[in-house]
């Protein structure tokens, strides 16, 4: 009896939304199910706390979509907007220093460490194009190995390792907060390399946002995928893949806890036991707010960029992230700021603004890091408090509860640390396939890991065209 679909793909995130076109584009029956009610997994953007106020809600700045190779050669009709910087790291005394997108505009900051950042930065950033499409893969014999050799010297380093080039506060801590939307411990093996990578990217690409917020991104994927024949299912919970029409290929956008509980007797024991000791990360305390005005910075040019990194130097990024593996968290936590409306205006009321900010926490954690993250924003701009209107708090069990692969509140559904950099879920050859011809594991739970760039999607169905269609 025929399948109704040559492919089933459950979970619309970025990886599933790229994996469901990658196989469309090949002519095949493509069919995506999403449990929520709208598509677009971390992708999505809404009203969460005043009527006419549009805030998104996971994802909102994205220089992995502008790096992707899929995601370029997609050609997506996306509004992209590029904050004169990309980033603003504020140091403790409430200076900002900047991520531009010229390495030597960044460099000129840092004095007599200007030298040093630009031989850092200088030779990835000319070969970026060739660099990206090695890091954004499963492990394999690069095409270009002295290029990945030339790189993986420094990225393999630990973060503090990293930094110790530098003899000033500056460029360490700049590369500190960056390396930091990894959500491990920073003194780690390869943690470093998160600094460099998002760092190259905002020299190379910019730290854009979509205009109308981060379902631009979503909705122009999901009109690909209907350009190409593909089919969309909402408000479809899956439980077990019993539930699901019959197919030729599976392929999840799901963490892998939920892959060994949804295939369940598809999989092999011993297989899914090893799906279960996957580990994940530390969660993610967010806050949303709408405000009767842009943030009154103390430096102002932290109004150029749409990112702002709160705060201080290296060694205090260091010790709040090593602090949530410890089970704990320090008194003026890193916190990652937004605040889109100064670039996006029509996203707020006229003269209005939103803003949102996220600090790390121990998994699964009950704090209530409110009144923290406030008063650190207040400190270095002083005034931010009088001009919220309103706020939405998610916890770490909120996000869960919103987006099960979101475990603890893990946002990059599984900690990238040395072991599981490269082997995610497991150490496979390909770790999409699994023991079921029929079922592949497409979500950032797999190489390359998180951040909105589809490629743990488009891998994976690289992987099903070869092992299920032959191709």
């Amino acid at each position: 009896m025929a399948a109704a679909y040559d492919a089933v793909i459950v979970g619309s995130g970025p990886n599933g939304l790229a994996a469901a076109v990658r196989l469309a584009q090949t002519g095949k029956h493509v069919l995506v199910v999403e449990g929520a009610a709208s598509l677009g997994g971390g992708m999505r953007s809404s009203e969460l706390t005043e009527p006419g106020y549009l805030h998104d809600e996971c994802s909102s700045v994205h220089p992995m979509a502008l790096a992707s190779p899929f995601l370029r050669s997609l050609s997506l009709a996306v509004d992209w907007i590029q904050p004169p910087s990309p980033l603003a790291h504020v140091m403790p005394d409430g200076r900002a220093v900047l991520l531009e997108r010229s390495v030597e505009e960044t460099a000129a900051q840092f004095g007599a460490d200007g030298k040093r950042y630009r031989a850092l930065m200088q030779p990835f950033v000319e070969r970026f194009d060739e660099l990206i499409p090695l890091l954004l893969a499963p492990l394999r014999i690069p095409s270009s190995p002295v290029l990945m050799a030339r790189f993986g010297l420094s990225a393999i380093r630990s973060l503090t390792g990293l930094v110790k080039r530098f003899g000033t506060d500056e460029p360490a801590a700049l590369l500190a907060g960056i390396a930091a939307h990894a959500i491990i411990p920073l003194d780690g093996a390869a943690s470093g390399s998160f600094g460099l990578v998002l760092a190259l990217a905002g020299h190379a690409v910019g730290w854009p946002i979509p205009r109308g917020g981060s379902q631009a991104i979503a909705t122009t994927l999901i009109a690909k995928l209907r350009m190409y024949g593909g089919e969309l299912q909402t408000g479809r919970w899956v439980t077990s893949i019993d539930e699901l029409p019959s197919a030729r290929a599976y392929l999840f956008d799901v963490a892998p806890r939920q892959l060994a509980a949804i295939a369940g007797d598809r999989l092999p024991k011993r297989y899914r036991d090893r799906l279960l000791t996957f580990r994940y990360g530390g969660g993610v305390f967010k806050l949303d707010w709408a405000l009767s005005g842009p943030v009154p910075w103390k430096d102002p040019r932290c109004a150029r960029a749409a990112t702002v990194h709160l705060s201080g130097r290296a060694r205090d990024v260091v010790e709040s992230e090593r602090a949530i593996y410890e089970g704990r968290v320090v008194a003026e936590p890193y916190t990652l700021f937004g605040q889109p409306t100064l670039f996006d205006p029509a996203r707020a009321p006229a003269g209005r603004h939103i803003a949102w900010a996220y600090c790390h926490v121990p998994p699964g954690s009950p704090a209530d890091m409110t009144a923290a993250v406030e008063a650190h924003v207040d400190r270095h701009a002083p005034g931010f408090r009088d001009l919220i209107l309103a706020r939405r708090i998610t916890t770490p069990g909120d996000l869960e509860a919103h987006n099960p692969n979101y475990i603890g509140g893990d946002i990059n559904v599984g900690m990238p640390d040395l072991r599981q950099l490269f082997f995610r879920p497991m150490a496979k050859l390909d770790p999409y396939a699994t023991p079921a011809k029929d079922i592949f594991l497409c979500s950032s739970s797999t190489p390359p890991g998180g951040g909105v760039h589809g490629m743990c999607g488009y891998w994976a169905a690289r992987s099903a065209l070869a092992n299920v269609f032959g191709e």
